[in-house]
Parts: structure tokens; C-alpha cells; sequence
């Protein structure tokens, strides 16, 4: 069987684009042609590394010229590059003939399934319906921009229409997507799963995620605030990289926690600093699902974290693996994280149990639940 993935660059070091290159590898060493086709690319080599038997195909259509133009403008230039993207693509399944095509919800969305041949066309979607492609940012701004979304949302749902499967992380993601096609719930998978297990003896807590709208920084710090008047000892290291970088570090520097948080770049050797770590914190406006949650947990880490949409309430079992607080309460955030470190022998239990619980999203009972799903949709 031969699958071929379409995601926009594999260049950020962020959950989205390990869960694929991990997926595409696993079914690459297990028996399946596979192809990652991406659009913006432009000749980079991918973040994490693909498998030598995974084809990657680069189109190389620059959707960044459209931006920094008024609307008008925009608007003109992606209908053109849309056409050369189609154009591209539509080449490319003629020359591979895939059996599986899995969209990864992006701009492709709109042509897909007119150009895929005899394929199977599956929707996989890495956020909740809400937040896919970004359009509350556009909608926020206000005026004739939330028509455009309203406009563009409904465009979205009449192509998934189209597919013959949708694939969410959740079931409540699931729920908001009925009446449109066939949904499944598969969740992402542990990236890793060490032999070793964080000792949580260093004061020291961890945050991972890109510098965005969705993580949720602001809220971070401000209970970090609160937690440095009891433990001005703790610290903790942010590893992420994004467009309100500076934005972060701003609020850090105004209200003094520069020496106590750390920010770093992105590092290819996270485990080890969830391993060195005692606390993670996760102080998302929305999630997909967490993969920061999987790692940390898988470390034996003890996660505190927002009940944010959607992902955390279906990984962490709030007081047995980990903290699960009202949601964007900075107090109630703050109290938690605290609660953890006044207590080691607490850190200690949560960890054990959350380094246990989660082995329910091993990687291989959650592929398996894909292969399944392309052996029913092939018959």
C-alpha cells in the first residue's frame, strides 16, 4: 500500500511535525511506500529525520509572497500560487499512483479530492476544529475579516465532506465535526519512551512549545509570579522558538523573573531536559492533544496544566498522573505548582503513576489503530 502524506514544511521543531515524521517512519520500516509532499519547503532539510525509505517531495511553491500585501493584493497572489500548487500536486499523483492520500486539513483542502484519482482521501486534523489553519487570528481582527472566515470555515466543511475519513485526537474534537464525514479518534503516540526516569529532586520545573497565541505564555508567568513569592529557589527553563518571542520576554523582564525563567532555544535532545526536570507546565489556551504532556509523563515528570480544549482532560487523571486546573487561572495554576513542590514525596507518587498511565499511547498500539483504519478503508 502506498500513503502519501501533504503537510506545509517539516521545519519546526514542534509536536505537529514529529507526530508526522514519526508516523511516516514507523510505516515506512513496517512494509509501506511512503511520501511526504510539502509545499513550502524550498530545498531545507526537515526538522526531525526522516527514514531513508520515506520519499519526500518538495513543490516548492512559496506561499510567503503573498504576505505583507493589503487584502486585495493577498487575495490575488494565493489564487495564483493555489494554481501552480494544484498544478504540482496533480503531477505528482499521476506519476505515484498513492492508494492513500491523508491531508493534513491545510490549503490543499480545497482541490484535494477533485485531483486524487481512485484514492483514499483521509483528513487528519493536528488541532481542534476552531483553531485549524489559524482563522481565529483573522477573526479577531474584526470587520470584513470574520467574514472571510465565516466564509472560509464553511468552505472547509463542504470539502471535508468530500473525504472519506476524518481523523481527530479527541472525542470531543470528533463531536464538533458530526454531520460532515466518517470520524475516528486516534490519538498522537509517546515520541519516546526512556529506560530512565527523572529523579525530581532538582528544583527545577519545564515548559515546551513554540512562542504563539496558543500556548498560552502570558499565563505562565503570571503564576510563576505568584509561585516565586514562596519559592524564589525554583526555576524553570522554557525551550521554544516563535513570532511573540520577544513578547515573552518582555513580560518576563517586566515583572522580574528573568533570573528564575529561562528561556532556550529549541534543543534536539529534549528528553534529557524533561529527565533533569521535576515540575512541567503547560499553560495552553488550546491544544490538539499535548505531546508535551506525552513526554513529560513518559520522563516520569508530574504535569500541572489548564483544562484547556482539548487534549489535556483525556490524558492526564487529574490528581492520580498529574494536575488538571480551571481553566487560564493563573491562581489556580500558581497553587498547583506549588502543591508539587512543597511535596516531594507527592512529586514522587504522580510521577510513578504518570510514567505507568501513559503507556496506554505506545506507539505501537496507537499504529496499529492507523493500519487498521487503511485495511478498512481499502476493502
Amino acid at each position: 500500500m502506498k500513503i502519501f502524506y501533504i503537510y506545509t514544511a517539516l521545519l519546526t521543531k514542534g509536536g505537529a511535525d514529529r507526530v508526522l515524521t514519526e508516523k511516516a517512519n514507523y510505516l515506512a520500516e513496517h512494509g509501506y511506500e511512503v511520501g511526504i509532499i510539502t509545499d513550502t519547503q524550498m530545498g531545507r532539510p526537515p526538522v526531525f529525520p526522516l527514514s531513508p525509505k520515506v520519499k519526500l517531495i518538495n513543490l516548492d511553491i512559496d506561499f510567503n509572497k503573498e504576505y505583507g500585501h493589503n487584502i486585495v493584493v493577498r487575495t490575488m497572489l494565493y489564487y495564483q500560487l493555489m494554481r501552480q500548487y494544484k498544478r504540482a500536486m496533480a503531477r505528482v499523483f499521476r506519476q505515484e499512483k498513492p492508494d492513500i492520500i491523508i491531508t493534513t486539513m491545510g490549503r490543499d483542502l480545497d482541490f484535494l479530492t477533485d485531483i486524487s484519482g481512485s484514492a483514499t482521501v483521509i483528513g487528519e486534523a493536528h488541532t481542534t476544529k476552531h483553531f485549524l489553519r489559524n482563522f481565529h487570528l483573522m477573526e479577531q481582527r474584526g470587520g470584513v475579516y470574520s467574514l472571510i472566515v465565516k466564509w472560509w470555515r464553511k468552505k472547509m466543511e463542504r470539502n471535508t465532506r468530500k473525504l472519506s475519513a476524518l481523523v481527530l485526537l479527541t472525542k470531543e474534537d470528533a463531536d464538533s465535526w458530526k454531520g460532515t464525514t466518517r470520524t475516528y479518534v486516534i490519538p498522537n503516540s509517546l515520541p519516546f519512551n526512556p529506560g530512565t526516569t527523572s529523579t525530581l529532586a532538582n528544583k527545577l520545573a519545564i515548559a515546551v512549545g513554540r512562542y504563539n497565541n496558543a500556548k498560552g505564555y502570558k499565563y505562565m508567568i503570571e503564576a510563576w509570579r505568584l509561585v516565586y513569592q514562596q519559592h524564589p529557589d525554583w526555576k524553570i527553563n522554557i525551550y521554544g522558538s516563535g513570532e511573540l518571542k520577544e513578547q515573552v520576554r518582555a513580560l518576563i523582564h517586566e515583572y522580574g523573573l528573568q533570573d528564575v525563567m529561562i528561556m532556550n532555544e529549541p534543543t534536539d535532545d529534549i528528553m534529557q531536559k524533561y529527565l533533569e526536570s521535576s515540575i512541567c507546565v503547560v499553560s495552553s489556551r488550546y491544544e490538539g492533544f499535548s505531546m508535551v504532556l506525552l513526554e513529560a509523563m513518559a520522563c516520569g515528570v508530574p504535569c500541572v496544566a489548564f483544562d484547556c480544549p482539548h487534549g489535556p482532560r483525556n490524558i492526564l487523571h487529574n490528581g492520580e498522573d498529574g494536575f488538571l486546573v480551571k481553566y487560564l487561572d493563573t491562581a489556580e495554576l500558581a497553587r498547583h505548582i506549588s502543591l508539587l513542590m512543597d511535596d516531594e514525596q507527592l512529586r514522587q507518587q504522580i510521577g510513578r503513576k504518570a510514567k505507568a498511565n501513559i503507556q496506554r499511547y505506545a506507539q505501537e498500539a496507537v499504529m496499529k489503530q492507523w493500519t487498521d483504519l487503511f485495511e478498512t478503508l481499502k476493502q
